[in-house]
């Protein structure tokens, strides 16, 4: 099959992009449009590296072929931030120590903001739950899960502060 023409909306931004449709879209991500946050770890959808919001929900982009995302919202790490202001949950992993070798982090900072959007308020035991498809080889996940209670309380206090 020869490359298609796909239309992507990626990180807030319309993109075209020429793709084969069973290119993988973390390959699309990273090699067409050089959005390098995204990293590919297992490369079978176990791992959580490739991270990134199709459509508002959590996907492994090593699993979804490009074709399948034509016409979807991608959000990278890269379309956290916003006017070089650090969206709160990148805030929080860097107060907290959420970080090690920063491999993970990507997808960790994706699930965890997918998580707080469903749930503001989630307990520790929802935070592991939800940053369980992925996997960090440096950290006891301590770091991980109080960046996550740090991004909720910080947007439970703006979120109190515009309401007075």
């Amino acid at each position: 099959m020869p490359k298609t023409l796909l239309q992507l909306q990626v990180n807030g931004v319309e993109k075209s992009v020429e793709a084969w449709p069973m290119q993988r879209l973390l390959d699309v991500l990273r090699e067409e449009l050089q959005l390098t946050g995204a990293k590919e770890g297992c490369g079978e959808g176990e791992c959580g590296a490739c991270s990134v919001l199709m459509d508002g929900k959590l996907v492994n982009s090593c699993l979804v072929p490009a074709y399948q995302a034509r016409g979807a919202r991608i959000t990278t790490i890269e379309g956290l931030a916003a006017n070089d202001v650090l969206h709160p949950v990148q805030q929080a992993f860097i107060e907290t120590g959420g970080t090690q070798c920063g491999f993970c982090t990507p997808g960790m900072v994706l699930a965890v903001t997918n998580l707080l959007q469903q749930n503001p308020n989630p307990s520790e035991t929802e935070i592991r739950t939800a940053i369980a498809g992925n996997l960090c080889r440096c950290t006891g996940y301590m770091g991980i899960v109080n960046a996550a209670l740090q991004a909720a309380r910080s947007a439970q206090e703006a979120t109190l502060e515009s309401a007075s």
